[in-house]
């Protein structure tokens, strides 16, 4: 059966009502077994640095914020938490949502301060004790609009829905073929 978009639509064919309850638990079982939280969260925090860094380095160089790097970490933090974690957990999922979020604040933030920094003439250093002095939570109620507010949305939702593997058909396949 096709879907809206012409592509076959595998989860009205394949569903966990079809497969034996006992060979989909342990197919499960055996895809947990193979997470690792640890590397989900090095990953995606190293992910979600050098994407910050990026995105500061971007919006410095440019002199524009660009709200598309928002959606583009949150891919990018979620896809890492999924290749090296491999979970199914919703942990994964977690994970990849808030290091997404921390990820555009931290560019955001950095960017800002880098800015500032020229404009005084002063170290990039001072400006983080300016900020650090004055409180995150104001710097940053100081920096976004509402624009920023709905990349940051669409950067938690992708890091949220990317971080976890889905069953593919080929997994419903083994689940049914498994003795």
């Amino acid at each position: 059966m096709k879907n809206l978009l012409g592509q076959f639509d595998f989860e009205k064919q394949f569903s966990k009502a079809d497969l034996d309850a006992g060979k989909y638990d342990r197919y499960m079982q055996d895809l947990r077994d193979r997470q690792n939280i640890v590397a989900a969260l090095l990953g995606g925090v190293a992910t979600a640095a050098v994407g910050a860094v990026l995105w500061a380095a971007m919006t410095y160089l440019s002199g524009y914020k660009f709200g598309i790097m928002a959606i583009f970490l949150g891919f990018l933090v979620g896809k890492v938490v999924l290749l090296v974690g491999r979970g199914v957990d919703i942990q994964f999922r977690i994970i990849g949502a808030v290091l997404a979020l921390i990820s555009c604040l931290a560019g955001d933030g950095v960017a800002y301060c880098i800015a500032l920094a020229k404009t005084q003439g002063v170290s990039i250093l001072s400006v983080f004790s300016q900020v650090k002095s004055v409180g995150l939570i104001w710097f940053f109620k100081t920096i976004i609009d509402g624009g920023d507010l709905i990349f940051y949305g669409i950067a938690v939702y992708e890091g949220y829905m990317f971080s976890t593997r889905k069953l593919t058909p080929a997994d419903y396949t083994k689940i049914r073929e498994m003795p």
